[in-house]
Protein backbone atom coordinates (compact mmCIF):
# COMPACT_ATOMS: atom_id res chain seq x y z
CA UNK A 1 0.00 0.00 0.00
CA UNK A 2 1.24 3.22 -1.28
CA UNK A 3 -0.18 6.90 -0.35
CA UNK A 4 1.98 9.72 -1.42
CA UNK A 5 1.12 13.58 -1.84
CA UNK A 6 2.62 16.66 -3.40
CA UNK A 7 5.81 16.96 -5.26
CA UNK A 8 9.29 16.39 -3.41
CA UNK A 9 11.07 19.19 -4.95
CA UNK A 10 9.01 22.59 -4.16
CA UNK A 11 10.93 25.31 -4.87
CA UNK A 12 10.48 27.58 -7.14
CA UNK A 13 11.38 27.23 -10.71
CA UNK A 14 15.09 29.01 -10.99
CA UNK A 15 15.71 29.12 -7.77
CA UNK A 16 18.17 26.96 -6.10
CA UNK A 17 17.83 25.43 -2.59
CA UNK A 18 20.43 27.67 -1.36
CA UNK A 19 17.92 30.66 -2.58
CA UNK A 20 14.54 29.01 -1.10
CA UNK A 21 15.25 26.57 1.98
CA UNK A 22 12.96 22.82 1.17
CA UNK A 23 10.75 21.31 3.63
CA UNK A 24 12.47 18.77 5.80
CA UNK A 25 11.20 15.33 4.67
CA UNK A 26 11.13 13.11 8.04
CA UNK A 27 11.84 9.42 7.47
CA UNK A 28 11.03 6.95 10.06
CA UNK A 29 11.23 3.10 10.70
CA UNK A 30 8.62 1.45 12.95
CA UNK A 31 8.70 -2.60 13.99
CA UNK A 32 6.28 -4.70 15.49
CA UNK A 33 5.91 -7.70 17.92
CA UNK A 34 2.76 -9.11 17.90
CA UNK A 35 1.58 -10.69 21.11
CA UNK A 36 1.41 -14.22 21.68
CA UNK A 37 -1.94 -13.70 23.37
CA UNK A 38 -3.18 -12.60 20.04
CA UNK A 39 -3.37 -16.45 18.53
CA UNK A 40 -6.04 -17.28 21.50
CA UNK A 41 -9.13 -14.66 20.79
CA UNK A 42 -11.56 -15.83 18.90
CA UNK A 43 -10.84 -15.76 14.86
CA UNK A 44 -13.59 -13.23 14.24
CA UNK A 45 -12.35 -11.01 16.30
CA UNK A 46 -8.75 -11.41 15.22
CA UNK A 47 -9.87 -10.80 11.63
CA UNK A 48 -12.20 -7.53 12.88
CA UNK A 49 -9.46 -6.41 14.24
CA UNK A 50 -6.93 -6.81 11.34
CA UNK A 51 -9.45 -5.11 9.15
CA UNK A 52 -9.72 -2.21 11.80
CA UNK A 53 -6.02 -1.39 11.44
CA UNK A 54 -5.71 -1.54 7.84
CA UNK A 55 -8.60 1.08 7.47
CA UNK A 56 -6.85 3.06 10.03
CA UNK A 57 -3.99 2.90 7.87
CA UNK A 58 -5.65 4.00 4.63
CA UNK A 59 -7.36 6.60 5.97
CA UNK A 60 -4.88 8.26 8.13
CA UNK A 61 -2.14 8.01 5.83
CA UNK A 62 -2.78 11.24 3.98
CA UNK A 63 0.37 13.33 3.13
CA UNK A 64 2.58 10.12 4.13
CA UNK A 65 4.18 7.72 2.13
CA UNK A 66 3.24 4.27 4.00
CA UNK A 67 4.99 1.38 3.03
CA UNK A 68 4.87 -2.24 4.42
CA UNK A 69 7.24 -4.78 5.16
CA UNK A 70 7.46 -8.66 6.54
CA UNK A 71 9.67 -9.96 9.16
CA UNK A 72 8.11 -12.82 10.30
CA UNK A 73 10.12 -16.05 10.58
CA UNK A 74 13.49 -13.81 9.76
CA UNK A 75 13.70 -12.31 13.38
CA UNK A 76 12.39 -13.07 16.66
CA UNK A 77 12.20 -9.58 18.39
CA UNK A 78 9.54 -8.08 15.36
CA UNK A 79 7.11 -9.50 12.79
CA UNK A 80 6.40 -6.62 10.56
CA UNK A 81 7.65 -2.97 9.93
CA UNK A 82 5.94 0.19 8.59
CA UNK A 83 8.49 2.84 6.65
CA UNK A 84 6.68 5.78 6.54
CA UNK A 85 7.72 9.21 4.95
CA UNK A 86 6.40 12.31 5.15
CA UNK A 87 6.74 16.26 6.31
CA UNK A 88 4.45 16.58 9.05
CA UNK A 89 5.38 15.28 11.95
CA UNK A 90 1.56 15.50 13.25
CA UNK A 91 0.85 12.89 10.11
CA UNK A 92 2.94 10.76 11.66
CA UNK A 93 1.60 11.28 15.17
CA UNK A 94 -1.79 10.86 14.26
CA UNK A 95 -1.22 7.15 12.36
CA UNK A 96 0.29 5.72 15.05
CA UNK A 97 -2.18 7.01 17.76
CA UNK A 98 -5.43 5.84 15.75
CA UNK A 99 -3.26 2.38 14.75
CA UNK A 100 -2.63 1.42 18.43
CA UNK A 101 -5.97 1.78 19.48
CA UNK A 102 -7.14 -0.72 16.99
CA UNK A 103 -8.37 -4.25 17.81
CA UNK A 104 -5.17 -5.51 16.77
CA UNK A 105 -2.89 -2.71 17.72
CA UNK A 106 -4.03 -3.53 21.06
CA UNK A 107 -1.99 -6.44 20.91
CA UNK A 108 0.74 -5.16 19.17
CA UNK A 109 4.41 -3.62 20.98
CA UNK A 110 6.74 -0.98 19.07
CA UNK A 111 9.94 -3.62 19.13
CA UNK A 112 11.74 -0.61 17.24
CA UNK A 113 11.92 2.67 15.92
CA UNK A 114 14.12 4.74 14.01
CA UNK A 115 13.54 8.50 12.98
CA UNK A 116 15.35 10.80 10.55
CA UNK A 117 15.83 13.52 8.52
CA UNK A 118 16.66 13.07 4.91
CA UNK A 119 19.89 15.09 3.82
CA UNK A 120 22.23 15.49 1.19
CA UNK A 121 25.63 13.56 1.60
CA UNK A 122 28.96 16.05 2.39
CA UNK A 123 31.02 14.28 0.18
CA UNK A 124 28.95 13.91 -2.79
CA UNK A 125 27.86 16.80 -5.46
CA UNK A 126 25.24 16.94 -8.06
CA UNK A 127 27.64 15.88 -10.31
CA UNK A 128 28.57 12.33 -8.49
CA UNK A 129 26.54 9.47 -10.41
CA UNK A 130 24.97 6.91 -8.38
CA UNK A 131 24.85 6.99 -4.52
CA UNK A 132 23.82 9.36 -2.14
CA UNK A 133 23.50 12.08 -4.41
CA UNK A 134 19.89 13.45 -3.86
CA UNK A 135 18.31 15.34 -1.45
CA UNK A 136 15.44 13.19 -0.76
CA UNK A 137 14.39 9.68 -0.18
CA UNK A 138 12.72 8.34 -3.10
CA UNK A 139 11.50 4.47 -2.47
CA UNK A 140 12.42 1.94 -5.33
CA UNK A 141 11.05 -1.04 -5.75
CA UNK A 142 13.26 -3.56 -4.76
CA UNK A 143 11.57 -6.86 -2.81
CA UNK A 144 13.82 -7.08 -0.01
CA UNK A 145 14.75 -3.76 2.48
CA UNK A 146 17.90 -4.23 5.09
CA UNK A 147 17.54 -1.55 7.90
CA UNK A 148 19.55 -1.19 10.26
CA UNK A 149 21.08 2.14 12.54
CA UNK A 150 24.93 3.51 11.85
CA UNK A 151 27.38 5.07 13.76
CA UNK A 152 30.99 6.38 13.21
CA UNK A 153 34.21 6.45 15.51
CA UNK A 154 34.63 10.27 17.20
CA UNK A 155 37.88 9.65 15.28
CA UNK A 156 36.72 9.92 11.75
CA UNK A 157 35.38 13.38 12.29
CA UNK A 158 38.89 14.29 13.94
CA UNK A 159 40.22 13.30 10.10
CA UNK A 160 40.86 16.41 7.76
CA UNK A 161 37.93 16.36 5.02
CA UNK A 162 40.17 15.64 2.32
CA UNK A 163 41.21 12.20 3.55
CA UNK A 164 37.78 11.59 4.73
CA UNK A 165 36.70 12.49 0.70
CA UNK A 166 39.01 9.91 -0.51
CA UNK A 167 37.56 6.66 1.75
CA UNK A 168 33.86 7.71 1.02
CA UNK A 169 34.95 7.80 -2.60
CA UNK A 170 35.97 3.94 -2.31
CA UNK A 171 32.83 3.33 -0.31
CA UNK A 172 30.87 4.96 -2.93
CA UNK A 173 32.85 3.48 -5.54
CA UNK A 174 32.11 -0.50 -4.37
CA UNK A 175 28.53 1.13 -3.50
CA UNK A 176 28.13 1.72 -7.75
CA UNK A 177 29.67 -1.66 -8.49
CA UNK A 178 26.49 -3.97 -6.87
CA UNK A 179 23.79 -1.40 -8.69
CA UNK A 180 20.76 -1.73 -8.33
CA UNK A 181 21.23 -2.24 -4.53
CA UNK A 182 19.90 1.14 -4.16
CA UNK A 183 21.19 3.09 -0.39
CA UNK A 184 18.60 5.32 1.42
CA UNK A 185 20.71 7.60 4.47
CA UNK A 186 18.63 9.52 6.88
CA UNK A 187 20.58 11.71 9.42
CA UNK A 188 19.68 10.88 13.22
CA UNK A 189 22.36 13.63 14.69
CA UNK A 190 20.86 14.77 17.81
CA UNK A 191 17.02 13.59 16.95
CA UNK A 192 17.69 10.04 17.94
CA UNK A 193 20.51 7.67 19.62
CA UNK A 194 22.29 7.25 16.22
CA UNK A 195 24.38 9.06 13.96
CA UNK A 196 22.34 7.43 10.70
CA UNK A 197 19.50 5.04 9.52
CA UNK A 198 20.47 3.00 6.57
CA UNK A 199 18.55 0.94 4.48
CA UNK A 200 19.34 -0.74 1.34
CA UNK A 201 16.83 -1.71 -0.99
CA UNK A 202 17.79 -4.54 -2.90
CA UNK A 203 16.36 -7.94 -5.15
CA UNK A 204 17.97 -10.36 -2.85
CA UNK A 205 19.75 -10.93 0.36
CA UNK A 206 22.19 -12.70 -1.66
CA UNK A 207 22.41 -9.19 -3.48
CA UNK A 208 22.88 -7.33 -0.48
CA UNK A 209 25.17 -9.45 1.18
CA UNK A 210 27.76 -9.58 -1.57
CA UNK A 211 27.94 -5.55 -1.14
CA UNK A 212 28.41 -5.69 2.56
CA UNK A 213 31.37 -8.20 2.37
CA UNK A 214 33.44 -5.68 0.43
CA UNK A 215 32.34 -2.71 2.22
CA UNK A 216 33.90 -4.36 5.18
CA UNK A 217 37.26 -4.28 3.30
CA UNK A 218 36.67 -0.69 2.44
CA UNK A 219 39.36 1.91 4.50
CA UNK A 220 35.97 3.40 5.60
CA UNK A 221 34.79 0.29 7.51
CA UNK A 222 37.33 0.51 10.30
CA UNK A 223 35.86 4.31 11.63
CA UNK A 224 32.34 2.38 12.27
CA UNK A 225 31.20 2.01 15.71
CA UNK A 226 28.13 0.60 15.40
CA UNK A 227 26.03 -1.08 12.53
CA UNK A 228 23.32 -2.89 14.31
CA UNK A 229 20.83 -4.77 15.30
CA UNK A 230 20.02 -5.63 10.91
CA UNK A 231 16.61 -6.00 9.87
CA UNK A 232 15.64 -7.93 7.10
CA UNK A 233 12.32 -6.99 5.28
CA UNK A 234 10.31 -8.60 2.81
CA UNK A 235 8.10 -5.90 0.95
CA UNK A 236 4.75 -7.07 1.49
CA UNK A 237 1.11 -5.44 0.91
CA UNK A 238 -0.46 -4.64 4.16
CA UNK A 239 -3.25 -7.13 3.46
CA UNK A 240 -0.67 -9.49 3.13
CA UNK A 241 1.09 -8.32 6.19
CA UNK A 242 -1.57 -8.64 8.31
CA UNK A 243 -2.85 -12.33 6.94
CA UNK A 244 0.82 -13.19 8.10
CA UNK A 245 -0.21 -12.64 11.31
CA UNK A 246 -2.78 -15.07 11.51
Amino acid sequence: MTTTTGDTHTQAQGQTEEEQPLPAQYINYVFFKLDPEWHKLPEEERELGKQEFLEVAESHSGGLLLRSYSLMGLRADADFMLWRIGYDLDAFERLTTALMKTGLGKHLTPAYSYFGLSRRSIYVGEHTPGWENKRYIIPGEGDYLFVYPFVKTRSWYQLPVDERQRMMNEHMHIGRKHYPVKNNTAYSFGIDDYEFILSFEAESPEKFQDLMMELRESKASAYTELDTPIFTCRRRTLDEVLDSLG
